[in-house]
């Protein structure tokens, strides 16, 4: 399973498609973002050999998500790529991946609902997160019954959170399962789910 997505090229530059200079800058503040979440989350401000680790990834991960062939998905904010990075991916559903999902901490359980042409998702909005270290973010979650789409978005500036709600309901809308028809398949007619 595949994932392609239609976002808005005036708000959203994509990571996954960018290969060398294109969208070098993009690239690295994404990447950088994400080191710097990892980090807070080991208790530390910056990790030692942050800045060469996030040009050596810059380089590597466009590469390795092209082998990942549309199971990731990345962009960044146009207009401030080190404002927000938002990440989809597509995982099989596992019996240790929903165990996982029921094992979460209470708060991801304050989801609501959220319809997209995937199906009924769930949103989960978390401008304040338990942990003060830990970046603002929302996720999107759809379960097709065989697989677990995740949208994940994290930005960097608690305070603007909000004013990015509506752009990233509408990236959320944006993703779409790709399908591969072979031969003598071509006029067949797919609907969204009910």
């Amino acid at each position: 399973m595949r994932l392609i997505s239609s976002a808005d090229r005036a708000l959203w530059i994509p990571v996954t498609g960018s290969l060398g200079l294109t969208g070098r800058r993009h690239r690295k503040a994404a990447i950088r973002m994400l080191m710097a979440q990892a980090g807070t989350g080991l208790g530390r401000e910056t990790l030692p050999g942050a800045r060469f680790g996030s040009w050596l990834a810059s380089q590597a991960i466009p590469f390795a998500m092209r082998k990942a062939d549309g199971r990731v998905l990345a962009w960044t904010w146009k207009a401030e790529p080190e404002l927000v990075v938002a990440m989809a991916t597509v995982q099989e559903l596992t019996p240790q991946l929903r165990t996982a999902r029921a094992m979460m901490p209470m708060e991801y359980d304050d989801t609501e609902d959220f319809r997209t042409p995937l199906g009924q998702g769930e949103k989960l909005w978390m401008p304040v997160p338990p942990n003060p270290a830990s970046p603002s973010s929302a996720t999107y979650t759809w379960d097709t019954g065989t697989h677990l789409i995740t949208l994940t978005a994290v930005c960097s500036d608690r305070e603007r959170f909000g004013t990015l709600q509506g752009a990233l309901d509408d990236l959320a809308r944006s993703i779409r399962i790709a399908t591969d028809l072979t031969g003598g398949e071509g006029d067949v007619l797919r609907l969204p789910p009910a």
